[in-house]
């Protein structure tokens, strides 16, 4: 029997028999929307999760500290490497030279240091930190009130929200109601903070010369290396930011961030000159880590191997995506499994119709077997009628599937709007899922359709012709 033919047939048997025809489609269409409903789920939520981590400059970040800087001296750098007092020091030609890896995108210091603001003629110790240009993009700074610096060297700072309720002594007690940011923002932004920081100096060029102590800003800090001296400096409050863009820094966040041009211009005294003598001596920046960003996470592995060759001592999150990735690889089975079993049950609709049909056509069956038709023409037949109901269901399962998704995701931005937090786009699907759906209905309806195509066939034509 030829294709056409054998299209038109099928077509024509579920059209006789529309309503339970319609019913078993319709079942189908339930359990690949399901299907497509609980994987699409998977896949936002994923992207979702990688799109957080990318925003927050972690996913894509390598974290560079020397050998020299024994807290994350460990066994295997013992094993491997040189020395803690041989390895190579974390300065300004170490980080050019990082910086023109292949696949990075910058290597900028981490600059940060504890010391006093002062707001109002009142004193605050905290810890500052220094951001590039490209720290805008992190997801901590969208519901930012304010603005973010202006250029890389203006005297601004941006406030975490922590330590805005502190300068407004707003501080809210266990239990009770956290403080909105846009109360923080209105008598803060455009106000001016005194920092009073330590500055390190070059050593005078005489021998044994101390520190320059004219003056009523210089400390009695001198010494035959390098010389440390007391500024303060004025910046202006730009932005109050409501998230923590270092969270998981620890005990070591900053609350206060000012640009990264302005923090190495200062010069401010590192717990790195203490160490290195000669360098501050030089006045040549010691660093004590540098935070290396690559083009694509695929490529932090290689940048991470390539600095380890140059010596230092590296760190990434990689490890934690790897798991992560494991992670979704088993909720995507998970729910896989439970969207499935719609289908399952939509596959036994399907047996039980073409049952039905095969004793509704029994005669029909005997027709045509009595004319020619071959036992493998019959189950052919049957399995186009069974596929053209899985296809049918496949594609209608994937739009409702899809509108399943629309609504629930209309919802959930809805509520997130009224919480005062930013919609979040977390359902997709993708056109590899709709072929999958599509394909996945159609090969179990071939599946189910195997019993009553071989019932169908065996049937002897000399008694199907005598059945009423």
């Amino acid at each position: 029997m030829k294709i056409p033919d054998l299209t038109e047939l099928a077509l024509r048997n579920l059209r006789e028999s529309l309503l339970r025809n319609s019913l078993t489609t319709i079942g189908i269409s339930v359990g690949v929307a399901s299907l497509v409903a609980m994987l699409s789920l998977g896949i936002g939520l994923q992207q979702l999760a990688s799109r957080r981590l990318v925003k927050s400059g972690l996913f894509d970040t390598v974290f560079v500290t020397s050998r020299r800087d024994l807290r994350n001296y460990d066994r295997d750098d013992q094993r491997n490497g040189p020395a803690p007092g041989e390895s190579r020091i974390l300065d300004e030609p170490s980080r050019q030279e990082i910086e023109h890896l292949p696949n990075v995108l910058e290597a900028y210091p981490d600059i940060r240091f504890i010391t006093e603001l002062r707001y109002e003629d009142k004193p605050h110790l905290t810890m500052v930190s220094a951001l590039p240009d490209s720290a805008r993009s992190n997801d901590a700074f969208e519901g930012m009130r304010g603005s973010f610096f202006s250029s890389d060297v203006a005297p601004e700072v941006i406030l975490q929200k922590a330590f805005a309720e502190e300068l407004l002594g707003k501080t809210p007690k266990p239990g009770a109601d956290d403080v909105n940011v846009s109360e923080l923002a209105k008598p803060l932004l455009g106000k001016e903070l005194t920092m009073r920081y330590a500055q390190r100096q070059a050593a005078p060029s005489a021998p044994g010369a101390g520190a320059d102590m004219s003056g009523p800003d210089k400390s009695a800090l001198s010494g035959a290396a390098y010389s440390v001296v007391s500024r303060e400096q004025k910046l202006k409050i730009v932005g109050i930011s409501d998230l923590d863009p270092e969270s998981l820094r620890g005990p070591m966040r900053a609350k206060v961030f000012l640009p990264l041009k302005l923090g190495e211009s200062l010069h401010v005294m590192q717990p790195t000159d203490l160490r290195e003598l000669s360098r501050a001596a030089s006045d040549q920046p010691v660093y004590s880590s540098i935070s290396v960003r690559v083009k694509n996470p695929k490529q932090v592995q290689p940048v991470e191997d390539a600095i380890k060759k140059m010596g230092f001592t590296t760190f990434s999150i990689l490890d934690a995506s790897r798991g992560l990735a494991q992670f979704f690889a088993v909720l995507y089975a998970f729910l896989g499994i439970f969207g499935s079993l719609a289908l399952a049950v939509a596959s036994i609709g399907i047996v039980n119709t073409l049952v039905m049909a095969i004793l509704e056509r029994r005669r029909e069956i005997g027709i045509m077997k009595a004319i020619g038709a071959s036992d493998g023409d019959v189950k052919k037949l049957f399995f186009a009628e069974a596929g053209a109901m899985g296809i049918l269901g496949g594609i209608v399962g994937v739009a409702l599937g899809w509108a399943i998704g629309q609504v629930i995701s209309l919802g959930t931005n809805i509520y997130l709007k009224r919480q005062s937090l930013p919609p979040e786009h977390f359902w997709v699907v993708p056109w590899w899922l709709v072929a999958f759906a599509v394909l996945f209905a159609f090969g179990v309806s071939l599946i189910s359709g195997l019993y009553p195509a071989s019932r169908a066939a065996r049937l002897d034509p000399v008694q199907a012709l005598r059945y009423e």
